[in-house]
Formats: structure tokens, C-alpha cells, sequence
């Protein structure tokens, strides 16, 4: 049988800082926590990825790159760590999803038009199937910047929307965290 495994991105505490705007979808850790406990309760395979920031000040280095309570890894649990956007990049991730089987991933984090994203589409194109589980993430004001033109600032939600959007049925099935957990 291949393995479905849950992949945890960047859910960690340098998110709190201020810096980062105003963010939408606040829930997205206690959901991302119910995968989790889903994934546990079932036996099945579970990846954190932690942001470790090369940026000097930035919010996800040193105490930041701690993870946030409600997906905190247990002894056992794989952790990678990355410096850039995707998961898949400097790390052995792809190497330890091939060993364990899977084939089948399902990705949930921080933050969704940046790592989320990036992850999601090397997970596919690197041909696995991927479920992103759209209320166990969420997008800060500070992902985009429209300097570039004219038009009104973006709204957290709004760019969290737009990045599902450019995932769903091209890399990922976009789908809610109850639907994963009633599968």
C-alpha cells in the first residue's frame, strides 16, 4: 500500500510577529493540529518543515523557527529544515518521501502564496499527488506587494484565495480540513 503522508509547513512561531501584517484565515494552526491528530491517530507517515531564515532579523530565525504549539513534533517525527521557499530544496525531503513509500501528500502551513505554494507545485511536478488542505493556511497583507501598479493593496484573503486558485486542479486538489479528516 503506498503512504499518504502529511506534510506541516513553517507553522511556527516567528508568524506572530507584527511584521507580517494582517493575516486572514486564524484558525489555520488548530486546523493544521486536527490533521495532525488525524495523521497520528491513524499511524501514518508525518514531514515538518521549518523555515530557518538566512535574512539577519529576520522573525524565522533564531526563537521564530520554534514551532507553534499546536503542531508541535513529536521525538519520532521527521523535521527538515529549508532557507528558501520550497520544502523540497537543500533537504532531504524528496529522498525520505520515496523510502517511505509515499505517493500521496497533504499539505497545509504557512504561508500559502509563498511556501505553501512553492512546495505544493514541486510536490506535483515531482509527481505526487497532493491534497492542500485550504483552512489549515493562511496569507498575511506583507505577501504582496503591488508597487508595481496602480491598483488597491491586496487583502489577506484575497491573496490566499488567488494562490488556491492557482494550485487547484493544475498541482493540488484544493479541499477543507473535514473533508481530509471524513476520508
Amino acid at each position: 500500500m503506498s503512504e499518504h503522508a502529511l506534510i506541516l509547513i513553517d507553522i511556527q512561531v516567528g508568524f506572530n510577529d507584527p511584521i507580517w501584517g494582517e493575516r486572514n484565515n486564524p484558525d489555520a494552526e488548530k486546523r493544521a493540529g486536527d490533521l495532525l491528530a488525524h495523521w497520528r491517530a491513524n499511524g501514518r507517515q508525518v514531514v515538518h518543515v521549518r523555515h530557518v531564515s538566512v535574512e539577519p532579523g529576520s522573525p524565522l530565525s533564531g526563537a521564530g523557527t520554534e514551532f507553534k504549539p499546536e503542531v508541535t513534533p513529536m521525538p519520532e517525527e521527521v523535521i527538515f529544515e529549508k532557507s528558501v521557499n520550497s520544502g523540497f530544496i537543500g533537504t532531504g525531503l524528496q529522498a525520505h518521501l520515496e523510502n517511505i513509500g509515499a505517493c500521496e501528500l497533504t499539505i497545509c502551513g504557512l504561508t500559502t502564496p509563498h511556501c505553501v505554494s512553492t512546495t505544493t507545485r514541486m510536490a506535483a511536478n515531482l509527481g505526487f499527488k497532493v491534497n492542500l488542505a485550504e483552512d489549515a493556511c493562511a496569507a498575511f497583507t506583507s505577501n504582496a506587494d503591488t508597487s508595481f501598479d496602480d491598483g488597491p493593496a491586496l487583502t489577506a484573503e484575497e491573496i490566499h484565495r488567488t494562490a488556491l486558485a492557482h494550485l487547484h486542479g493544475e498541482f493540488a486538489e484544493v479541499v477543507k480540513t473535514n473533508t481530509l479528516l471524513q476520508a
